[in-house]
């Protein structure tokens, strides 16, 4: 059995799945709760954050009528950083071997500076083999020289020091702490896009996360501040109204383009202050006035996901593809527009992959989740304590992106 949980802004939500015995997930129960303790995804109320997980793991194992004692946690805090440090090593002409393997990984490792931040992933992005790059498994094959692009994500530890408290203190151990643009990723994206190159944007409620795949592989993560919570705040700011009517206008009416039927339309708006129960209370206003509110936001998280993909040098390797998740991709228009300004085909993707999860759940909102479950299951073995790695970071290859980072950003 194994567990997820996602730790996020707007909800938290555990899922308890099984393995079976085709290597299939099948999810045994799902619970999630309010999430009033994550700002801006780091902890802002260690009390409110641990009841709430408390909350939705006991209603995820009521329903799959079994206790856990440990999950696979996601990580949207912390200012997340992705860097490639590359190694090379002779092997003589000889079969690569495991001790080959250990030996560049182990030598990768120690190329990663110290420094105050922690790793959270350390795996092999690639391998090559005398020049001859885009290398899978190279163990068995014959080459002179044995090369690594070890890619490894590294975070500030306060926020991964206050997320590890809270599950502790709901009594459960972590089986592993996830980047969400990692967790996104392996959640909606299919095989074809984790080989040919896609990024996948994970709009949260107070992040925004995003993973570029190539070749099976996580080559970039990235996140920054800003998700759906902003505009339920932009929403309640401009239309003088309370916070939970702010949402509900987004949810119910909240669009990203204003289309032809819209301009006759109006909606009623509760004012600050007022009461619920008096027609006073509430200013009627044309629709298109949300959409005007809505879409300045959206424009700025989908230029910052441009700007970053372009500074990082990985939006060649994400093709023409952008799957976009998370609660905020559900927003009528928003994968137009983020197709507009990403100059990319995009698609809405929701939790694949997983067997005995409830329609209800089948949503953009609970890709996260989802995708722990799969990492659990199917992502590859990382370097770990044998490495020294939980220690160090950020990462530094010295003479920057050669030879492998340097193929990986030109082949796609």
């Amino acid at each position: 059995m194994v567990a997820a949980l996602d730790v996020g802004s707007s909800k938290v939500c555990c899922m308890i799945a099984e393995v079976t015995p085709g290597g299939g997930i099948h999810v045994l129960g799902m619970g999630y709760r309010v999430s009033k303790g994550v700002a801006g995804g780091a902890i802002k109320d260690m009390e409110e954050t641990e009841s709430a997980i408390r909350a939705a793991v006991d209603q995820a194992e009521r329903v799959a009528d079994d206790r856990i004692e440990s999950v696979y946690v996601s990580l949207a805090a912390g200012e997340p950083k992705s860097e490639v440090v590359e190694e090379e090593i002779e092997i003589g002409g000889q079969a690569v071997c495991a001790g080959d393997l250990e030996r560049v990984l182990l030598q990768a490792a120690q190329r990663v500076e110290s420094s105050d931040c922690r790793v959270l992933h350390a795996f092999p992005a690639c391998y090559s083999i005398d020049n001859s790059t885009g290398v899978r498994e190279p163990a068995g094959m014959f080459g002179e020289r044995l090369a690594v692009a070890l890619h490894v994500i590294t975070a500030r530890p306060g926020p991964i020091v206050n997320l590890e408290t809270c599950v502790h203190r709901a009594h459960l151990e972590i089986d592993q702490t996830v980047a969400s643009g990692y967790a996104a990723g392996l959640g909606v994206l299919v095989e074809d896009e984790k080989e040919l190159g896609a990024a996948v944007v994970d709009l949260g409620g107070g992040t925004t996360s995003v993973g570029v795949f190539a070749r099976q592989a996580l080559v970039f993560a990235d996140v920054f501040p800003i998700g759906g919570k902003d505009i339920t705040e932009d929403i309640a700011r401009e239309l003088l109204t309370p916070l939970d009517q702010a949402e509900r206008l987004k949810t119910l009416y909240g669009s990203a383009t204003t289309v032809a039927s819209d301009k006759g339309q109006t909606i009623d708006v509760l004012q600050v202050g007022e009461s619920s129960d008096r027609e006073d209370s509430y200013v009627r206003l044309p629709r298109t006035e949300l959409t005007a509110i809505i879409r300045p936001r959206l424009e700025q998280i989908f230029s910052s996901v441009r700007e970053r993909l372009v500074r990082s040098g990985f939006d060649n390797i994400s093709g023409r593809r952008v799957v976009l998740t998370g609660g905020g991709s559900q927003i009528p228009g928003a994968a137009e527009l983020a197709q507009e300004i990403l100059k990319k085909q995009v698609r809405i993707g929701q939790p694949l992959g997983l067997a005995g999860l409830a329609e209800s759940a089948r949503t953009p909102a609970f890709s996260v989740c989802g995708g722990l479950l799969h990492y659990a299951v199917y992502a590859p073995r990382e370097m770990g304590a044998e490495a020294g790695l939980p220690v160090l970071a950020p990462v530094v290859a010295q003479g920057g992106l050669a030879r492998i980072g340097g193929w990986l950003k030109s082949n796609f």
